[in-house]
């Protein structure tokens, strides 16, 4: 079994939910998280803000860099014939080519067990 931990961009949610659902892997966990990568979270132009004195005056409220962004963090457990499937379908509707689209994390998981009934392992997982 693997763990697909997987980091997006909120606008992506509703169609990551139906991409993941249309290949056959409806069950995940999704929660709000912030966070933010090499970009400092500040964007492309931020140069050409700070040359902007009313918007420097504006961006001096909000603290100091490196800003945090609002995004999606998606689990999913998949047997281990699945994973290249979830991996893709992530990448396919996430993937615009610009800084921000998320990251994947592949992880071993060891053992699922469901509550209700005590089955272990890939069965859980239907």
């Amino acid at each position: 079994m693997k763990m697909i931990l997987s980091v997006i961009r909120i606008a992506k949610m509703n169609e990551t939910k139906k991409a993941l659902s249309d290949a056959g892997l409806p069950s995940f966990t999704a929660k709000g998280v912030l966070g933010r990568g090499r970009g400092r979270g500040i964007g492309p132009n931020y140069e050409q803000v700070l040359k902007d004195s009313e918007t420097k005056e504006v961006l001096k409220e909000f603290g100091p860099e490196p800003r945090l962004k609002s995004k999606r963090m998606i689990t999913l457990v998949v047997p281990d014939d699945k994973k290249d499937l979830a991996v893709e379908t992530i990448i396919k509707v996430n993937r615009t080519n610009n800084s921000g689209d998320g990251k994947i994390f592949v992880i071993d998981t060891i053992d699922a067990i469901r509550v209700r009934t005590g089955e272990r392992g890939d069965t859980t997982l239907d």
